[in-house]
């Protein structure tokens, strides 16, 4: 059984142009249920990614909302010439400087130095810290001890009670991989939950890295292990029940740089899988895309709410009628599929109790 309140959704997504435009057109009745976690995803073509970031930040994420934020994947090292500090001081004072509340990530095997910038953007903030920890099938020494915590809490100068422990399982590919790290993430929850966190999460994906090799011109299915590896674990575990986290519509692990045009494509959340469109691109520009969403719309994955089901549903919906000039591209239909999947997941934890 839950104690306390009732569960949330923890979604982890790349601090993207889509990904934040989704944020930015969630409904009161969303926001309310979830808890993003932004990464900052490494990028050689732009030239200030931090300032990216906060940028998009500044116009996606209401006033009083928190971000959660993790530079984790970026050098720690200075990100311009003649900056002070690591990313995340930067993101820290850009964040504030922007009126964006921001909880920093931070892992155990950080740096010192890492660390004592997390601290001073707590300091800043009072939005407490989010501790992530990997069960990742790639992982050996994946927990830390009683002595690591403690020493963790003493330089970031917290109470557990001011922390979010995220376990994080990270790719999930099979059935076999599903149920293994499943067993990895309740023994981190059972070693790590009598420090008292302020809220508990575990999160997975298992999402494709890439959409190489899916068939073109129908749609493919895509089984949500995440969620089911989610649901394993509510099964066996005692007492407070984990918020529910996954990566959204994509790889938990940061993309490779990928140049050229992607074929029109939707990553279409239904309960059980993601139900993957890809077309061939047959048509001058991105028209194939409207073939695409009039499929879409025509089938029975297009949700009885139909557009009203969340922003992204609206676009595709506008498409499949030729309602839009154009069909967008990559970061329009990334966009749209992250605001379908948020609100899907939202609805079925609110009604159901389960991704």
């Amino acid at each position: 059984m839950r104690w306390g309140k009732p569960l949330a959704y923890v979604p982890i997504l790349k601090g993207k142009a889509g990904e934040f435009s989704a944020l930015e057109h969630v409904t009161p009745a969303v926001r309310s249920c979830i808890r993003p976690v932004m990464e900052l995803v490494p990028d050689p073509d732009v030239r200030d990614v931090l300032e990216t970031f906060c940028d998009r930040a500044m116009d996606a994420v209401p006033n009083g909302a928190v971000l959660t934020v993790d530079s984790g994947a970026l050098p720690t090292a200075r990100v311009l010439e003649g900056d002070a500090g690591g990313p995340m001081a930067r993101l820290s004072e850009s964040l504030a400087l922007r009126g964006v509340a921001m909880c920093p990530v931070v892992r155990y095997t950080d740096a010192r130095d890492v660390l004592a910038e997390a601290s001073r953007a707590i300091a800043l903030h009072q939005r407490g810290v989010c501790l992530r920890v990997s069960v990742a099938a790639d992982m050996r020494d994946w927990l830390p001890d009683h002595g690591q915590i403690r020493g963790l809490l003493k330089v970031l100068r917290l109470d557990p009670g001011e922390v979010d422990l995220l376990i994080d399982a990270g790719p999930v590919d099979s059935g076999s991989m599903r149920d293994r790290l499943a067993d990895r993430a309740l023994a981190a929850l059972t070693t790590l939950s009598p420090w008292r966190w302020r809220r508990e999460c575990v999160a997975a994906g298992a999402f494709p890295a890439n959409l190489t090799g899916f068939p073109r011109g129908r749609a493919t299915p895509v089984a949500r292990r995440d969620a089911q590896l989610w649901r394993r674990v509510l099964g066996q575990c005692d007492g407070k029940s984990p918020d529910f986290g996954d990566f959204g519509v994509t790889h938990p692990r940061m993309p490779a740089s990928s140049r050229g045009t992607p074929d029109p494509n939707m990553r279409y959340t239904t309960p059980d899988a993601w139900q993957v469109f890809v077309y061939p691109r047959v048509r001058s520009g991105n028209d194939d895309f409207f073939t695409l969403s009039a499929d879409l719309i025509a089938s029975p994955y297009w949700p009885a709410t139909g557009a009203r089901t969340s922003w992204g549903d609206a676009r595709l919906n506008e498409c499949a009628l030729r309602q839009r000039p154009r069909a967008g591209g990559g970061t329009e239909w990334r966009a749209w599929a992250t605001s379908h999947h948020l609100a899907v997941v939202t609805s079925s934890l609110n009604a159901l109790g389960h991704p």
